[in-house]
């Protein structure tokens, strides 16, 4: 039987070709993880990995949220995640909780959100001074920096990764760039944002050349989605966190 130990649900964009790759690439033996896509509401607004209309789209994942979320209740999975750290930006970080609380009453379960990973990872390293890189548009972006600070990090460098067409068309190579970019002496810890952003291959190469933790918001998402099913094996090659107790 699949997911013996756990079954995560995933609440994935609907245009989103990353998250399942990466998590598939790190959940570990006995875990399964299961997709079901956002409602993308009835005006996407063009392309789904392009700047225009991204933050339409996302306050539209969030309004859409019941019917994909109760679609995963029948696997009985452990925990369901949200894995769309730009809708938690334009929901804004008081009323995080009561998204998760939203939904995991739809799916039944315990349930988290990509930014919500990304806090508690953070804390987890204890890390307060953080170096930011982002490959959405500057207002997006502009509002991810504004989501750290009212969650009580200092965000002492914010880099945008320059020349994104679409999101999704992006590569291993160009986040670990922006991820050299973004990181300054002070930062404690580097976040790369974003679930669309392929990260995962890149994270140990990049606190060995760095010198300090790297998260990436799907890295994150499995940590805290393991952690709260109760799955407390270390994950390695995919970075300090997931290799951690």
């Amino acid at each position: 039987m699949y997911g013996w130990r756990a079954r995560i649900g995933v609440l994935v964009p609907p245009g989103n070709p990353t998250v399942e790759p990466e998590l598939y690439r790190m959940a570990p033996r006995g875990v399964s993880v299961h997709f079901a896509r956002l409602d993308p509401g009835d005006n996407p607004g063009g392309d789904p990995g392009g700047a225009a209309g991204m933050e339409d789209r996302a306050r539209a994942h969030l309004a859409g949220l019941a019917t994909p979320a109760r679609a995963l209740a029948p696997l009985a999975p452990a925990v369901v995640v949200l894995a769309h750290t730009a809708s938690s930006y334009a929901n804004g970080v008081a009323n995080e909780p009561a998204l998760i609380e939203r939904l995991g009453a739809l799916a039944g379960t315990r349930a988290a959100t990509a930014a919500g990973a990304v806090q508690a990872a953070l804390r987890q390293l204890g890390a307060r001074r953080i170096a930011l890189g982002t490959p959405y548009p500057a207002g997006i972006s502009a509002q991810g920096k504004a989501y750290w600070q009212a969650a009580g990090f200092d965000v002492v460098s914010h880099h945008r990764l320059e020349g994104v067409a679409n999101i999704y068309a992006e590569s291993e190579q160009r986040a670990y760039a922006l991820a050299r970019e973004a990181d300054t002496l002070e930062a404690e810890a580097v976040l790369l944002s974003g679930t669309g952003l392929p990260t995962v291959g890149v994270l140990e190469a990049l606190e060995h050349d760095l010198g300090k933790p790297v998260i990436s918001s799907t890295q994150a998402m499995l940590w805290q989605a393991l952690r709260l099913a109760g799955v407390r094996e270390a994950v390695r090659g995919f970075g300090c966190l997931l290799a951690g107790p």
